[in-house]
């Protein structure tokens, strides 16, 4: 198993994360609406409550059914978001069949849960993560996990529980926690990041393959104002620039905030390891 440390060291983990992104950017092209649940950190952490709440369910025991109450009071317990942000996300999530009530459930509980296209798009998400580590130590996480597909009812509550309680996922150093609130923010990053030369990570100023923002704008399907103005934040505080022209050249990221990027990732890989061998340390 692999640890913080080791991933954070590894020399090759740029090469091995930049085509880890490049898998969610195929994901996010593929269903933008679905993979918005995993765009900014409030969400995705939303976004993983909820399914670990549906795998952990007793189909015995409607006390343990996902409902809207249990995931609101879950949210606001673990400072995720407020009542209210949850509250509106699960609207959401039922709105655009990301979630479904199921079906005979009686008036009172309401039990939901995720749709099957929901639980297609987190499983590519898995996948891309055990590829990237068995990528780092020649291992074959993935090939044991697409042997045993129920493991993700096991393996997803782990990633969970990992993820709410590592400090460097929650609490991100500067840049990143800049962007991590912006709608779609998370694939900003993944984008600015897929584009780096792996020669080029170790200069100050490291060159991106975004020029201009209005096509990036476009291509995540926000609004150009609004990321033009977290652009601008980010170039404040000397994480982001151009070469040329403001918004008419090629942008760069310093360094700081790729090793930022690079850190989050780690742990993220870090917790996904350690979830994997809880599970298949059990399973004989």
């Amino acid at each position: 198993m692999l640890d913080i440390e080791d991933i954070a060291a590894h020399p090759d983990l740029h090469r091995h994360v930049q085509e880890q992104s490049l898998a969610l950017i195929h994901i996010y092209e593929a269903s933008p609406r679905l993979a918005s649940i995993f765009a900014t950190q409030q969400r995705w952490l939303m976004g993983h409550v909820g399914l670990a709440m549906h795998f952990r369910r007793d189909p015995g025991d409607r006390r343990t059914a996902l409902t809207v109450s249990r995931f609101i009071e879950f949210v606001h317990q673990h400072k995720v978001a407020s009542r209210n942000t949850a509250d509106a996300f699960i609207k959401e999530m039922l709105n655009y069949r990301i979630a479904e009530y199921v079906a005979g459930g009686d008036g009172r509980t309401h039990p939901l849960q995720p749709t099957a296209d929901t639980v297609r798009t987190f499983t590519g998400w898995v996948h891309a993560h055990l590829r990237t580590l068995d990528r780092l130590d020649g291992a074959d996480r993935l090939a044991r996990y697409l042997e045993r597909p129920d493991m993700l009812a096991a393996l997803q509550p782990l990633v969970a529980d990992g993820l709410l309680s590592s400090k460097p996922v929650r609490e991100p150093n500067q840049t990143f926690s800049l962007f991590i609130w912006l709608n779609n923010g998370g694939i900003v990053m993944d984008r600015l990041m897929s584009g780096i030369d792996p020669d080029h990570a170790g200069l100050d100023r490291i060159p991106t393959s975004v020029v201009s923002v209005a096509e990036f704008a476009s291509w995540l399907k926000l609004s150009r104002t609004h990321l033009a103005r977290k652009l601008r934040d980010a170039e404040a505080l000397g994480s982001i620039g151009w070469l040329g022209q403001r918004g008419n050249s090629v942008m760069w990221v310093s360094h700081r905030f790729f090793q930022e990027y690079m850190t989050v990732q780690a742990a993220k890989l870090a917790v996904v390891d350690a979830a994997f061998a809880a599970c298949f340390s059990t399973d004989h």
